[in-house]
């Protein structure tokens, strides 16, 4: 069953636009996530919540690509200071701190949280890390343990939110993204929920690769299997995509191309597109239907928006 519950997400801009100081709280969560740039590190670490215990996330770019560093503190402000001031860590420019309402979190609480960001962020390959040996999970009660997982929950929805996406897993095991029905029949008290669900495939015939991907949920994932160029061809924004993909084994060599590993999904169609075919391209003129291959992605969304009835005018 598709989960359609809503979440209410509260973004403050502490100084007045998105690239300063953020504030970010889900409503009926005690977390608490602060965004700063590291040009205004003296300002934000003399705000309240500095000064409490939690975990930290330190971002930037290293050799050309998206780096990061994750650690906890029972002082975050202190902590803050001395990675502003080690000469190892000039590559970061944005520091996430999270924290909880009213200091609740003791150290045992940010030892875990540290152990399983670091776990789950290796485990996803995104954004290589600073740190060196994954720490081990200290021993919590399973209550507390219930807790610290219901507050990555939650942190996990926070973060993408603030631009944080390294802990979004986008490859799947092959063979996980299967059809669903176009309609679900709602549970009692919630909103109907419709899912447009179809098929596309690429297929280049001068170097013969092809590529199947399903729009689902909206997502666009490209199914294990699938070919790709072996490499990428001049300059594009999805150059860096293509090479994680590579780095990270969801691309790899099988013959003449390189083939999907995992199944994997992209945030557009020009995106998987584009890495298939190792240049930029126009993904909703480029996907076909794969029931119809007179019909692009483009023409199909149409048909859906088409479908869609204009509201009634007042009489």
């Amino acid at each position: 069953m598709i989960d359609t519950k809503g979440r209410s997400l509260e973004l403050f801009y502490i100084d007045g636009h998105p690239d300063g100081m953020v504030t970010a709280e889900l409503f009926n969560w005690t977390g608490h996530v602060f965004v700063t740039p590291r040009t205004r590190l003296t300002e934000a670490l003399r705000r309240q919540e500095a000064g409490y215990a939690g975990v930290y996330l330190l971002l930037g770019e290293k050799d050309g690509q998206d780096f990061a560093y994750i650690g906890e503190a029972e002082d975050l402000s202190t902590r803050l200071k001395q990675h502003a001031a080690a000469t190892d860590k000039d590559w970061w420019e944005t520091a996430v701190l999270v924290s909880a309402s009213a200091n609740r979190l003791n150290k045992a609480h940010v030892k875990y949280l540290e152990a399983r960001l670091v776990t789950m962020a290796r485990e996803i390959g995104h954004t290589p890390l600073h740190n060196g040996n994954s720490p081990s999970l200290p021993g919590l009660t399973e209550a507390d343990i219930a807790k610290m997982e219901a507050f990555l929950a939650n942190l996990m929805v926070v973060l993408p939110a603030i631009r944080v996406d390294m802990f979004i897993q986008r490859s799947r095991p092959a063979g996980s993204s299967r059809p669903v029905p176009a309609f679900e029949a709602p549970e009692a008290g919630t909103n109907p929920t419709t899912t447009e669900t179809a098929r596309f495939f690429l297929h280049k015939p001068r170097i013969d690769l092809t590529a199947k991907a399903i729009f689902q949920d909206g997502e666009f994932v490209v199914e294990a299997g699938s070919q790709a160029r072996t490499e990428w061809h001049g300059e594009g924004t999805y150059k860096p995509l293509h090479e994680e993909l590579v780095r990270s084994g969801i691309l790899q060599m099988a013959g003449e191309h390189r083939v999907f590993t995992k199944d994997y999904a992209f945030r557009s169609p020009s995106a998987a597109a584009a890495v298939v075919f190792g240049h930029a391209v126009s993904g909703p003129a480029a996907w076909k239907l794969e029931d119809n291959p007179d019909i692009t992605f483009r023409d199909w969304q149409a048909q859906q928006l088409a479908a869609i009835p204009d509201e009634e005018a007042d009489s």
